[in-house]
């Protein structure tokens, strides 16, 4: 279920379903234990299927500079809801592990065989594999 991928706990906070890429640049990324990971720094979206697939996340540096980025499958992250965050399950050993790349040469994201090992450091399962069961209503009689 869609809302497992959301931790809200306050129940007098409003639950924020639909959000504009523009809110979530900036945001904190944590682990559940609460240690900072970094922030999102750009959210990659499928065009062709209109879903968002990586969560493009910032570690170190200054005012973007000398900082790395990782694409996160967005299947393996969950918003904070309360603390207006997201959460990684993973340590900072593993994020400085992953695949990462810089500001100024970033891959193919469409490249399967890059997003094969992106997915498979995260143990998600690959956004090209993933089926949506999506009804959409027309409003118009059948």
């Amino acid at each position: 279920m869609l809302t497992e991928k959301i931790i809200k706990t306050d129940p007098d906070k409003r639950y924020r379903r639909v959000l504009s890429a523009s809110t979530l640049t900036g945001d904190a990324v944590r682990n559940p234990m609460g240690e900072d990971l970094g922030r999102i720094d750009d959210i990659a979206i499928d065009v062709p299927s209109g879903r968002v697939v990586y969560a493009i996340l910032s570690t170190g540096g200054f005012l973007g500079l000398g900082d790395k980025l990782f694409a996160i499958p967005w299947s393996v992250l969950k918003v904070d809801e309360d603390n207006r965050c997201f959460i990684l399950d993973a340590d900072r050993i593993t994020l400085e592990n992953a695949p990462g790349y810089e500001r100024n040469n970033w891959p193919d994201m469409s490249d399967t065989m890059w997003g094969s090992e992106v997915c498979g450091y995260y143990h998600a399962k690959p956004y090209w594999e993933e089926t949506t069961n999506r009804t959409w209503r027309t409003g118009r009689g059948a």
